[in-house]
Parts: structure tokens; sequence; C-alpha cells
């Protein structure tokens, strides 16, 4: 009797093993009832957003019936560039469109939720909360010790993300620097969040940046509170924790998907799409009107807690994200300014084209020129009547001693109009000809 209870779990592990075929048979049966593969869609973005947004809104999406969603978490910049290139229907985006980047400039990005950006180190940790001029200044390499934060001596081993332009960087610095792109002391760098939580959980000294989303059920990490207020979605949802972003979700203009990412875009606002963003710890964007429209006082608030000039900063901000004029008739300038932001993208080539088009027809001008330079257009013939004639009233003014020359020159301007017009052309310039006399 034992035998046969200990055999059981075996012998239906065994009779399920020899019907995987047969259930394999039937999966496909089970998928048929999906939409048709025109309504299947590919995501790719960075990991935080992948966490955050997509992994139980692509199983609901699954569920109801509505299509699949394959995802590809990896970079900010990875999934943004797979839009651009079709490889990818729309991408996740904790930032928002780069202006400088022209792979960006026929992305769509459409906001879906806010979320914290958070500073996490390890939970031993003694420091708990940390200021705006605080983080400002560690970044910028001013503070490097946590005994400046209220911590034990130690230096702060400050992480950060490799990838440029990762949304949640890039975030955080345009909140703190008013500068998606500023430049940071953070000389620990990881390629994604996940990668970064993971050295943070091992090291008492580390800090570093993620999301709340992300990192609210990691034991492993401790968010730290910013000016006294702790990250949650009572505080995200409400604006009093400063340091609240917007997740994206970024299609291209006219995607061939673009009736299925409509249809997505329309289940976001479902309410079980809703409580699954909520259950992730984030707001759904639109029911956060109230806290969006307090930008400019959150902004004010942390300019004046770095200690920035908020007018002069928006200017200077306003200035290095503006795209690089496109110069007029200046082929060269034009490529030269493409290649500095995207030498590799489409627009950069086309800039090179049309270059070497222009110098083509530069040179092509220079040599009609210079095969023109020796020959002077012809006299009209009106003008060249008028000489003859001149000539003619000359020679019968002539003394009647003129040297036999003379003669011959009077016999050749009485000559008959038609021999006349022949020799017309034998004339060439008139002016030249006047001036060579």
């Amino acid at each position: 009797m034992l035998l046969r209870r200990l055999c059981t779990p075996f012998v239906l592990a065994v009779s399920l093993l020899s019907a995987g075929p047969a259930l394999a048979a039937k999966k496909p049966a089970a998928e048929a009832a999906l939409p048709a593969s025109a309504d299947d869609l590919v995501w790719r973005g960075d990991h935080a957003t992948g966490r955050a947004l997509m992994e139980d809104l692509a199983k609901q999406y699954a569920k109801e019936k509505k299509g699949k969603i394959s995802l590809q978490p990896f970079s900010t910049l990875s999934g943004l560039d797979a839009v651009a290139a079709g490889s990818a229907d729309f991408a996740g985006s904790a930032r928002a469109k780069y202006a400088r980047r022209s792979e960006e400039a026929a992305l769509n990005f459409i906001p879906v939720a806010l979320d914290g950006a958070v500073l996490i180190t390890h939970p031993k940790n003694p420091v708990g909360n940390i200021t705006l001029k605080q983080i400002h200044d560690i970044y910028y390499g001013r503070i490097k010790n946590w005994k400046d934060l209220g911590g034990p001596d130690k230096d702060i081993n400050l992480y950060a993300i490799a990838s440029p332009l990762d949304g949640v960087e890039y975030s955080l610095r345009e909140l703190v620097f008013r500068n998606g792109d500023q430049r940071v002391a953070a000389p620990r760098l990881y390629i994604n969040t996940v990668k970064l939580e993971e050295a943070v959980t091992l090291d008492p000294a580390g800090l570093g940046l993620s999301t709340m989303a992300g990192t609210f059920s990691n034991k492993g990490v401790k968010a730290l509170t910013v000016e006294g207020v702790a990250p949650t979605t009572a505080t995200v949802g409400d604006g009093s924790y400063p340091l609240y972003i917007t997740l994206y979700l970024a299609e291209l203009n006219d995607s061939p998907k673009q009736a299925a990412i409509e249809r997505f875009l329309a289940f976001l606002e479902t309410p079980a799409a809703k409580d699954i963003l909520r259950r992730h710890q984030l707001t759904p964007y639109s029911d956060a009107s109230a806290v969006i429209a307090k930008n400019e006082q959150r902004m004010a608030y942390i300019d004046a807690q770095v200690g920035r000039n908020a007018a002069a900063s928006a200017a200077a901000v306003a200035a290095a994200s503006a795209p690089p004029p496109t110069p007029v008739a200046a082929p060269r300038a034009s490529l030269e300014a493409k290649t500095r932001i995207a030498p590799t993208a489409e627009t950069t080539q086309a800039a090179r084209e049309n270059l070497a088009r222009a110098e083509a027809k530069k040179a092509e001008k220079a040599q009609v020129a210079k095969a023109a330079a020796p020959k002077k257009p012809a006299a009209p013939k009106a003008t060249a009547a008028k000489k003859a004639d001149t000539g003619k009233v000359v020679a019968k003014a002539a003394p009647a001693k003129a040297p036999a020359k003379a003669k011959a020159a009077t016999a050749k301007a009485d000559a008959p109009a038609k021999p006349a017009e022949k020799k017309a052309p034998s004339f060439g310039n008139v002016s030249s000809g006047a001036s060579g006399g």
C-alpha cells in the first residue's frame, strides 16, 4: 500500500509527460481564440517599465483574449530605437522624448502612469533621509562620504545606469539639474536597474537610483525618504513626494500596428488595467490631473532647495534641449550637426547624400563657368550695322589724297548690303574690336 502511495506521484508525472504531445496538440486550438497576428504586439524597453507596467498587463491582456504582447526588456534606448526601426511595435520609457535625437523624431510618447524615482541603499545603512541639495551635490561629486548625510565615515559608493539617456536616470537629472543629460560623478555603472539593485543589496555603502514600482517589494534595498517624505502611492498621487516621474509608451507615428496599439491603450483605461497599475504602486496618468497641474510649483520648490535660479536655469535647459537648427543652403554644416548627434541615423545618411549632390552641382557649375570664361556674348546685328554705317561716313569724309588703304576701306564700306551681312559674324565682340583698334 505504501509502495503504491509512493509510486502514485511518479505514475502521475509519467502520465503527464506522456500526455505532453497531446496537450501540445490542444494548445494551438486554445490559442486560436486569440485575435489574429495583426493584433499581436512586440514591446521593448527598460526593465523598470517592464516590471512596473508590462508583465502583468500583458497577462491580463491575453487573458481577456485581446491579443498577445511579446516582452523584450533591456534598456530605454534599445526600445525606442527598435520602434523607430520597425522591429518593435511600442516601447516603454521612464522619460519623455529627447529632442536632440533624430531617431526619436517620429515617435509619439504617450503618458501612462506616475511612478517615483527613489534613492536606494542597503537596509543596514543607518541613513534614512536625503535632501534634494544632498542629491544634487552627491551626483556632482561634492559629497562623497556618508558622514555628510549623518551616517558612518565611509565613502559613498554611487551606482548609476551605463546606458546613455536611461529613462529613470534622465528623469531624476532633469528634476535635480533641469538637464536630463547632465554628467554625474558615478563611477559604478550597470546595464539596467535590475543589476544596479543587485549590487546595492551587497554593498552597505552603496547608493543608487531605481523606481518605487520596481523596489517596493524588494527587501534587499531600502528607499530613502526625500526632504522627509517617503515615496508612496499617496505621496506621489498628491505631489508631496518631489521626485515623481512619468512612465510612457512610445509608438511610431503612422505605425502599421496603429489599430492594435490603440486597442491596448484603450485597455489601459479599463478598471482591470488600472488595478494592476495600482498594485505596482503606480498612479494611472488619467487619474493624476491634480498633481500634473502642480508641476511648475514642484519645479520651483526643487530649484529653491538646490539653490538654483529658476528663470536662468529654465532658459539654459530650453536652449540645451532644443534640436539643433538645420542650416539652410549649408549641407556640410547640416551633416556635421547630425553626425554629432546620431552618426548612424538615416537622416544623417540623407544629409551626407545631400552634401555629395551639392558638391557635385557646385563642381559642375564651376566647370561650366570655366568653359564659358574666354567667350563673350556676340554683339546684336543692329549694333554691327550701325558700326558699318559709321565706317562708311568716316570713309567718305577722308581727304582726297588718302592712301590706297583708305580707298580700299572706302570701297569695302560701299559694298552692297548682302556681302556686309555675311561678314558680320567675323566682328566677334564689337566692344573688344573697338578697344583693340
